[in-house]
């Protein structure tokens, strides 16, 4: 084994709440007051698509729309590294009836001011207007999304565990999501759709990591014939850290090089994981097998069931 020491995890249980609690409660603060930086995904703009005959420098095109007068766009890399989005805030003195137009008349023009200072040529791909409603309907539906997703769990844990397991999964989710959800809103880091896909994926990540020690507690229960609930939790614990931090650990590691040489288009996606994997991976520690400690789970609510008139099959 990686780790033959034994580590107390719920000798910390309490302070380890009062953490997740305060965390919990930051987080929910934030997201009243300041709400998520929405990026454009999720709020009107226009997006103009544009393809290089060779490599684009992203610091290059930058600097050339801040030249001219474009300071407010955020240039992105997509596909490869030939194409990038440019992305504006909406122009609130144009009727919101003449924004579609408009977005085609602002990617000619971007296109002919990067094409003036560049020596490769760029092709125009698309000049879109994306509406605020459409953002309110990703927003609304990414919500109900994860919600349906996480009374799914708790219906498939209760069946496949006991109750008490799923009230803690669904607690230790729901627990990754509000504070990822608040470190992001914190530090106010840019949420579009490749931070909600990001989130989802978290959910599995983190479901996935609380079921190996949940079943591993549940295997405990009813093997060990002596020890108390929370000393075999504890057990439970220790017997799966191995393969929770190598797990977490390989995770990172491809994170991180996303984070580092993905571009910007996916520099969300790779935060929110990273934030969700270590999140995540002291949630199925710390809280999810706190939740059935407060719980009272016991030896009997995890036993199998006796079959009726088991003990008359042998006799002959």
């Amino acid at each position: 084994m990686l780790f033959e020491k034994q580590i107390d995890f719920m000798g910390v249980r309490k302070i380890a709440g009062f953490i997740s609690a305060t965390l919990v409660l930051a987080s929910i603060i934030s997201l009243a007051v300041n709400s998520l930086e929405f990026g454009l995904d999720f709020t009107s703009g226009t997006s103009v698509r544009l393809n290089y005959s060779d490599a684009v420098v992203i610091d290059e095109v930058n600097q050339t729309l801040r030249d001219n007068g474009y300071e407010d766009a955020v240039v992105v890399t997509f596909g490869s590294d030939r194409e990038i989005r440019v992305l504006l805030p909406v122009d609130e003195s144009i009727a919101v009836g003449d924004q579609a137009a408009q977005a085609v008349v602002v990617g000619e023009t971007i296109t002919a001011l990067l094409q003036a200072s560049s020596g490769s040529e760029i092709t125009l791909l698309g000049s879109d207007y994306v509406s605020a409603k459409v953002g309110a309907e990703l927003v609304e539906s990414g919500g109900i999304g994860m919600l349906v997703a996480l009374g799914i769990i708790m219906v498939y844990i209760s069946m496949r565990f006991q109750f008490k397991f799923s009230v803690g999964a669904v607690v230790a989710l729901a627990h990754d999501l509000i504070i990822t959800l608040g470190i992001f809103s914190i530090f106010r880091i840019e949420f579009n759709l490749n931070t909600l896909a990001a989130l989802l994926a978290i959910i599995g990540y983190s479901l996935n990591d609380t079921i190996v020690v949940s079943d591993r507690i549940r295997e405990n229960f009813r093997r060990m014939r002596k020890g108390s609930p929370l000393e075999m939790v504890n057990v439970s614990l220790n017997q799966t850290l191995s393969r929770t931090i190598i797990t977490s650990l390989t995770t990172l590691l491809v994170l991180f090089s996303i984070l580092f040489i993905g571009g910007e288009s996916t520099q969300g996606f790779a935060v929110a994981l990273i934030i969700g994997v270590v999140i995540g991976t002291y949630s199925s520690i710390f809280i999810a097998s706190n939740v059935i400690l407060y719980m009272n789970v016991t030896r009997e609510d995890l036993m199998l069931p006796v079959k009726e008139g088991a003990e008359l099959d042998n006799i002959p």
